[in-house]
C-alpha cells in the first residue's frame, strides 16, 4: 500500500469510528458537512459544473449551483452510510427507507427462475438499495475494486456483513451467467464512460459511450432487466421505487443490444431530470466523443466490460 493510501484507509477508518460511535441522523448531518468541505475545496467541481451545463443549458447558472450544492452534500450522507451499510441494509422498512415500491416486479422475476439482472445509475444510495433487496433474495454485486486496498477491504467487509455477493467486473462475466443461472439477482451500473468499448446513445441530449454488458447479458440468457432507483426525502430517509421490467427487443433483431441500452439509459434520463441531485455528476460522463462511424454502427465490439455498482 502506498503512504498516500495509508493516510486515506487511517482517515476512513477515523470517520467510520466516528460514524458508527452515533445514532444514524446525526452522522447524515455530519455527511452533508464534509460534502460541503469537498464543494468548497474544489474536489471534481469544474468537472461537475460543466457536466450540468451541458445536461441544462437552459437553467439559469444559479439553478445550477443549487443542485451542485445539494448534490455535495448528498454525496457526503451517501459515504457516511456506505461505512454502515451492513447494519442500515437491515433496519426495518421505516427507519433508514421509508417505502418501497415495486418489489412485485422482483419477485415475479425470481418466481420464473431465470435470475435478473437489477439495473440502475449513479443515482441515490445505490449500494444500500442493492444490499436492502439482497435481504429478500441472493444478490450479487459487479463491482469495480477501489484502487486503494485498505478501504476497498473495509467496504468488502459491509458489503458482506449485509449478506451480499461480489463478482468483479470484466473478469467475471462467467460469474455473472452462473449466477443469473441459479436464479440469482445480479446488481450492476451502466452509466459511466465505456471509451471504445460503448455504444454511443443519447444521455440528456448528447451522445454518451454505455456499457453494453448489461443488454448483451439479459439478451443472452432471457433474464429480465429490473430497474431500480432511490432517492432521498427531506428527513433523510429514503425511498425505492423499482421500474417494470424493460421490454426486450428479440435477441437476434438488428441492432438489439443497442436499443435495449436506449431503452435503460432513457429510464435513467427520467429519474436524473427528476431527481438531478441524486446522480453523480463529478464523472466525466461525455467524455469519450463519437466519430461518425461509431453512431451509424451503434454497437461497440466485444469485450466491453461492465461498470461497477
Amino acid at each position: 500500500m502506498r503512504p498516500d493510501q495509508a493516510i486515506e484507509t487511517l482517515f476512513v477508518r477515523a470517520l467510520r469510528g466516528v460514524v458508527n460511535s452515533v445514532d444514524w441522523q446525526r452522522s447524515l448531518a455530519l455527511g452533508a458537512r464534509l460534502g460541503d468541505v469537498a464543494r468548497r475545496l474544489g474536489i471534481r467541481r469544474k468537472t461537475a459544473a460543466s457536466n450540468l451545463e451541458l445536461a441544462f443549458p437552459e437553467r439559469l447558472v444559479e439553478a445550477r449551483e443549487n443542485i451542485l450544492r445539494s448534490h455535495y452534500q448528498r454525496l457526503g450522507r451517501v459515504i457516511v452510510e456506505y461505512l454502515r451499510l451492513g447494519d442500515l441494509a437491515r433496519r426495518p422498512i421505516g427507519e433508514v427507507i421509508a417505502e418501497v415500491h415495486g418489489m412485485e416486479h422482483l419477485f415475479t422475476a425470481r418466481d420464473r427462475g431465470r435470475g435478473a439482472i437489477l439495473l440502475s445509475g449513479h443515482f441515490g444510495n445505490v449500494e444500500l438499495m442493492g444490499a436492502f433487496m439482497g435481504q429478500s433474495h441472493s444478490t450479487d454485486f459487479v463491482v469495480r475494486p477501489l484502487s486503494n486496498p485498505g478501504v476497498e477491504a473495509m467496504i468488502a467487509r459491509e458489503r458482506a456483513r449485509a449478506g451480499v455477493g461480489q463478482i468483479p467486473s470484466g473478469s467475471g462475466v462467467r460469474r455473472i451467467y452462473q449466477a443469473l443461472r441459479e436464479n440469482r439477482w445480479v446488481a450492476m451500473l451502466a452509466d459511466q464512460d465505456a471509451r471504445a468499448q460503448g455504444a454511443f446513445v443519447r444521455f440528456l441530449g448528447r451522445p454518451a459511450s454505455t456499457p453494453i454488458g448489461p443488454a448483451r447479458i439479459a439478451l443472452a440468457t432471457g433474464a429480465p432487466i429490473i430497474m431500480g432507483f432511490m432517492w432521498r426525502q427531506g428527513d433523510g430517509r429514503h425511498v425505492i421505487e423499482i421500474e417494470p421490467p424493460l421490454e426486450r427487443p428479440e435477441p437476434h433483431a438488428v441492432e438489439a443490444v443497442t436499443r435495449l441500452t436506449e431503452l435503460h439509459v432513457g429510464v435513467l434520463e427520467r429519474w436524473v431530470r427528476k431527481y438531478p441531485e441524486e446522480w453523480f455528476w463529478l464523472h466525466r460522463r461525455w467524455k469519450t466523443r463519437p466519430t461518425a462511424a461509431s453512431l451509424c454502427e451503434g454497437v461497440a465490439p466485444e469485450g466491453t466490460s461492465l461498470v461497477s455498482i
